[in-house]
């Protein structure tokens, strides 16, 4: 097995990781700070810091130059970092030391990384509200589709109350809506650009430092947080946090499907996918399934992650380093969970008959709930609910239906409406047709 089921040539369509896998690779990262570097070099010479000439030629250079990422190597693993290795590269192939010495002038490699990482999840950010969109439409459709679809409702693990096949899709799809709609006030707290130099005082950047910072954020398209983040790792973790919640609300959407898919339930199908390699009979819940394992492997970084948060002075590499080695399996986690999703959505099949059926299986017991209620409109309440549970004794005891033994003793309950799933959804219905209109309006 390769060291990532992310860089796996096996496992690159069961978590499958898109055009975001690109985003984490060496060349990116590479692409990214050179890019940081150049916006850099262009507003200090605008400002007069550095010759513009020489600004303009940095600039130009490192939209043109291609660096290879293998070469860096051997002087992180001396530095600790890739940044000097990077703009000795950089320097020898722009042949031009007059405007070279000008380079990263004032910065510090954490402000190059952090700020060229912040550009990668910025993008990243863009391809998941894409993503989500595209699962939330389809989640809306199937909701409303299916809003008056009556099932069995459980808790732990029992039968419970009627609800909608609709209401059920609703409840994994709100939490993703919730998560679509903070979006631009996580970008607009966390997408920041990263300008402190060595210490974090911006010593060597000059008297117009806090200026520099401010047009560098706004020649990258980022946020200026207006001070030093260098161990403060609040956006990285708010960043994190987003995305190990969008993993949690799909793994509830896998669990759900795992267990509404198993023998002897099989309430809904998925469609043609999970072949058994000796029991051709068997159609398994990979799709859900993975949704889960990607839930579990988000959550354990997201633990590594909150270790390394808490840096030791004004610069701590290994807390920095723990964050290099965590916050890229969560980003490509939720990737995965989020293409498979988008997959997995449109073949999800109610098998209406089956949820027919399991409303009326165990004697009708479904609806004692709704019994105990129409009880206590003519006894107090305690005293119906121990009149349902005496007939549910009976119905049990003597494998009669509750509906029949109701007929028998309260001939006045309108048994018609009282054993009706349909009738005895309360809000479901509503619920998943609210959710469904509330996906079309972030559409418009």
């Amino acid at each position: 097995m390769a060291a990532s089921v992310f860089d796996s040539l096996i496992y690159t369509r069961l978590f499958p990781t898109g055009e975001t896998a690109r985003l984490f690779s060496d060349t990116a990262e590479v692409r990214a700070m050179l890019l940081v570097e150049g916006a850099l070099a262009k507003v200090q010479g605008a400002q007069g810091i550095i010759p513009e000439i020489s600004a303009q030629a940095i600039h130009r250079a490192t939209m043109e130059l291609q660096i290879d990422p293998a070469a860096l190597a051997a002087p992180t693993g001396e530095n600790g970092v890739s940044v000097p290795g990077l703009l000795a590269a950089f320097r020898s192939a722009m042949n031009a030391p007059e405007h070279a010495q000008y380079l990263h002038w004032g910065a510090t490699s954490q402000d190059i990384i952090d700020t060229g990482l912040m550009l990668r999840l910025r993008q990243t950010l863009g391809q998941f509200e894409t993503h989500l969109r595209e699962v939330l439409a389809k989640m809306g459709t199937l909701a409303d589709t299916h809003a008056d679809l009556p099932m069995a409702a459980r808790t732990y693990g029992q039968h419970a109350t009627p609800t909608s096949f609709g209401a059920l899709v609703a409840g994994w799809g709100w939490p993703l809506l919730d998560l679509l709609h903070e979006l631009d006030a996580l970008r607009a707290s966390s997408l920041w650009v990263s300008l402190s130099g060595a210490a974090g005082t911006s010593s060597a950047l000059g008297p117009d430092a806090a200026q520099t910072r401010a047009d560098l954020a706004a020649a990258l398209g980022l946020n200026d947080p207006g001070r030093s983040w260098h161990t403060d790792r609040g956006p990285i973790l708010r960043i994190a946090n987003w995305m190990g919640r969008v993993s949690i609300a799909l793994a509830k959407m896998g669990e759900d499907l795992t267990a509404l898919t198993q023998t002897g339930i099989g309430e809904i199908g998925l469609g043609a996918t999970g072949a058994s390699s000796t029991m051709p009979q068997k159609q398994n819940p990979v799709a859900p399934s993975a949704l889960t394992a990607l839930c579990a492997q988000v959550q354990g970084q997201q633990g590594v992650l909150l270790n390394a948060a808490s840096h030791r002075y004004q610069r701590d590499g290994a807390a920095w380093f723990a964050e290099w080695t965590a916050l890229p399996q969560i980003v490509l986690g939720t990737a995965a969970a989020l293409n498979i999703a988008r997959t997995l959505a449109p073949t999800i099949v109610p098998n209406a008959g089956v949820m027919a059926d399991t409303l009326a299986s165990q004697l009708d017991m479904i609806h004692a709930e709704a019994l105990s209620f129409a009880l206590a409109k003519k006894l107090p309440h305690p005293d119906a609910q121990a009149a349902t549970k005496a007939l549910c004794r009976e119905a049990q005891e003597s494998q009669t239906p509750l509906s029949k033994l109701v007929a028998r003793d309260h001939p006045d309950l309108d048994a018609q409406t009282l054993f009706d799933p349909a009738q005895q959804m309360g809000l479901a219905p509503q619920d998943a047709h609210r959710f469904a209109a509330a996906v079309v309006a972030i559409k418009s």
